[in-house]
């Protein structure tokens, strides 16, 4: 069951108690991410997820690795274009050791000149290794043609321009300003004591930051084509259609809509590219939801010299999905597999912190999981076959990485 609570200075607290299990998820999720940055510090709420790990007052890098290692535990962070999130999984008997040393992180790294220049070479490096996985790289080109010049078009890892300019002042600014407890939510899942409530509040629950006053604009979906040439030894072409917003009212139709297309291995688009086909090894659609948009996105990887067919193939495939609409058969098996993913990717406690601490910064809203069993259950062939109208019949947008100098005509 899951229980809520908010500190007096505002932080929320998700507790979801699972007796059956030994070990305890802890996440301090906070509301910001690349979509808050600008074009000079663009690929800061990455770094600092980085430096956070770089040293507090009482403890060097090397000490906060040893903390977690010592008791066994698991200890990591991410960002992503709406939030970051830093993570621990430990044994139960760990989790107040676990939280207490994340806040040490959390409040009190100092973001030392030494740590901050070797971290930065880090940052550099990772941006090179992501250079060279080219099916990485087309997904964030599609964002910047579909989102142009707004915040959610920006790569989270920044640049090297951008990153060479982070300095320690600047990292603690940005933390005064995005870090404020209204933004914070931590969540735990597990074997835990309603006493560890207590302990997130001596922690975290006085903290005070007034933060900076932050303008979000509604992003604009363009239609739009960016084309790169790599040598690399496929062309990766991505498809981008203007989605759904988290917590929309038809997200469901949209999500059954999606497995039945590219989804799954038994999707529409899986079958026809490379089963019947054989044109590519990779091939899938997704869905991305953000506060105020939402993208489907298809993508697929084969050679430079067949990268017109895997176009024509995966327009037909789109072609005939809204012209005959889908059937009962197909209708069933996605809602089944999708409730089966769900409750399966619930098994473990990291899973469940982590949808907790979403729901809550995103929607401030849990739904239980029979509520989503019915919400899936109610998706019927009418509402698919309207959602895949709704969507594939928009202007869409254009990413391909080719080794070869390329335009896609059909774009027009």
């Amino acid at each position: 069951m899951i229980k809520k609570y908010t500190c007096q200075n505002g932080v929320r607290v998700v507790l979801e108690k699972i007796p059956s299990v030994r070990s305890v998820a802890i996440g301090i999720w906070v509301g910001t991410g690349s979509r808050d940055e600008n074009p000079v510090n663009n690929g800061i709420s990455h770094f600092l997820e980085h430096m956070f790990f770089k040293g507090t007052e009482t403890r060097n890098a090397k000490e906060l690795a040893e903390a977690f290692d010592s008791i066994g535990g698991q200890v990591n962070a991410f960002t992503s274009k709406e939030y970051t999130c830093y993570y621990a999984k430990v044994l139960d008997n760990h989790s107040t050791y676990a939280l207490e040393t994340l806040a040490d992180m959390f409040f009190h790294s100092t973001f030392a000149e030494e740590e901050l220049n070797k971290e930065k070479n880090v940052v550099f490096e990772e941006i090179k290794m992501y250079e060279d996985t080219p099916d990485d790289i087309v997904h964030d080109l599609l964002s910047k043609a579909a989102y142009e010049k707004h915040p959610l078009g920006y790569p989270i890892l920044g640049t090297e321009e951008t990153l060479s300019s982070f300095t320690g002042d600047l990292l603690r600014e940005y933390v005064e300003d995005m870090y404020t407890p209204d933004k914070v939510v931590v969540s735990i899942a597990g074997n835990l004591e309603e006493s560890i409530l207590h302990e997130v509040e001596r922690l975290f629950g006085s903290f005070e930051r007034k933060g900076r006053p932050q303008a979000e604009s509604k992003p604009v979906f363009q239609k739009n084509h960016i084309s790169r040439q790599k040598d690399t030894e496929q062309a990766h072409l991505c498809m981008g259609f203007e989605g759904l917003p988290i917590g929309n009212s038809d997200i469901y139709s949209l999500i059954v809509m999606n497995n039945i297309f590219g989804g799954s291995m038994s999707s529409r688009l899986f079958q026809e590219v490379r089963e019947e086909r054989g044109l590519a090894y990779s091939v899938f659609s997704y869905h991305s939801s953000y506060k105020d948009s939402g993208m489907v996105t298809v993508y697929g990887g084969t050679g430079a010299e067949q990268v017109d067919d895997l176009f024509e193939t995966i327009q037909q495939t789109l072609e005939q999905l809204k012209q005959d609409g889908i059937s009962e058969k197909e209708l069933k098996n996605s809602k089944e597999q999708l409730k089966g993913n769900l409750m399966l990717g619930l098994e473990s406690t990291n899973s469940r912190m982590s949808r907790n601490g979403r729901n809550e910064l995103l929607l401030k809203k849990h739904k239980t999981l029979d509520e989503i069993l019915d919400d899936i259950d109610r998706v019927d062939i009418h509402s698919v076959n309207n959602m895949a109208l709704r969507i594939f019949t928009k202007d869409y947008t254009l990413a391909l990485i080719s080794p070869k100098e390329k335009m896609l005509l059909q774009t027009s």
